[in-house]
């Protein structure tokens, strides 16, 4: 019977609850693989919503310092008012000696409100306010914590899912079909996980930095929590799929849909397509910059790699008309000498 762990081969035959019960297996693994992921997710959520927020984090913390949006008028107001309370109390407790000629009840007051100033001056904060993204709801900060788990349970178990998935799908493709394919199919977890890379670097605290300036002195800049991740995820999702870009192009061209020399031709369409798949994602003239490049980068590559891929197969192609045209020669030579028997010699 199938399972999960041994693959089917192309020349065995199952019945169809056989088929249902290995899918079935399959799933099971891979809910059992995204479950376990997930609770190793919730209980390092501390560490996960860190990773994710640092983006927002620096690039707040920069507005801040300059004393801009609302956390940045509230740091300016903290340091006033720890300011003005240090100077206050440094008057109150001179004027509250002996040497001041003031009266003692006067002095008494004085070095009352000096151990109260330098009291209320302990309270403020002497670090800037919080930079974490802003929830709504009393039920906010539970939901926003489990979705961003499952975010990264989602993208942690991934390479466990997808070898189910290519493990139920390949056996239905011949060998030779697998030697195509099987090369696509594990270059694909790598790339996603180069674009999320990239996108988490590069694109992500560029997108950030220019809408939180875009206009920022005419609005309140806080940022939501959930409307945050999820625009993270969405950029970080898109990234991953834009380096697929490889394998689509590969594909094509084991295909038979494009060649390498077409593909070579089109370079300039290719420069169009990247600037408006960069043009779609946030950010500003920058930030398209360093998402065009890479994906032109990417296609670049698809080129050389399908290139050397096209020499490979034609080769292989080659040695296997060479081999078969021994074989060809001698059936026609013997087809060709009972031809010719002469018939009266039997």
């Amino acid at each position: 019977m199938a399972t999960a762990i041994r693959s089917i081969r192309h020349d065995d035959r199952l019945s169809v609850i056989e088929h249902l019960d290995e899918l079935r297996t399959r799933l099971i693994v891979s809910g059992v693989a995204l479950a376990v992921v997930f609770g190793v997710c919730v209980w390092q959520n501390h560490a996960l919503l860190k990773f994710v927020n640092r983006p927002l984090t620096q690039q707040t913390r920069q507005q801040v310092q300059r004393y801009e949006g609302p956390l940045g008028q509230t740091w300016l107001a903290q340091k006033t008012a720890r300011e003005v309370a240090g100077d206050s109390e440094s008057v109150a407790r001179a004027l509250s000696q002996p040497a001041s000629g003031l009266p003692a009840a006067t002095r008494s007051q004085l070095s009352a409100a000096a151990a109260r100033l330098r009291a209320d001056a302990a309270k403020i904060g002497v670090t800037p306010p919080s930079v974490a993204p802003t929830t709504l709801g009393p039920g906010e900060p539970l939901t926003t914590t489990l979705t961003v788990a499952l975010y990264f349970a989602l993208v942690l178990s991934l390479p466990l899912i997808l070898f189910e998935l290519y493990g139920f799908v390949l056996p239905a493709l011949t060998p030779s079909e697998r030697r195509v394919v099987m090369p696509l199919l594990l270059a694909v977890p790598f790339l996603f996980a180069a674009g999320v890379a990239f996108g988490y670097l590069v694109v992500l605290p560029a997108a950030v930095h220019f809408l939180q300036n875009f206009n920022s002195d005419q609005f309140n800049v806080l940022v939501q929590a959930s409307q945050y991740y999820k625009f993270a995820a969405t950029i970080l999702l898109a990234m991953g799929i834009c380096f697929q870009a490889p394998v689509a192009i590969v594909g094509a061209v084991r295909a038979g849909i494009v060649t390498p020399g077409g593909l070579r031709h089109n370079r300039r369409y290719a420069v169009l397509a990247c600037a408006a798949v960069a043009a779609l994602l946030p950010g500003d003239f920058f930030t398209m910059l360093l998402e065009t490049v890479p994906l032109y980068l990417l296609y670049e590559a698809s080129i050389l790699i399908a290139s050397v891929i096209a020499r490979a197969d034609r080769r292989r192609e080659a040695v296997e008309e060479g081999a078969a045209a021994p074989t060809e020669t001698a059936r026609k030579t013997a087809q060709q000498m009972i031809d010719h028997t002469d018939p009266d010699l039997s």
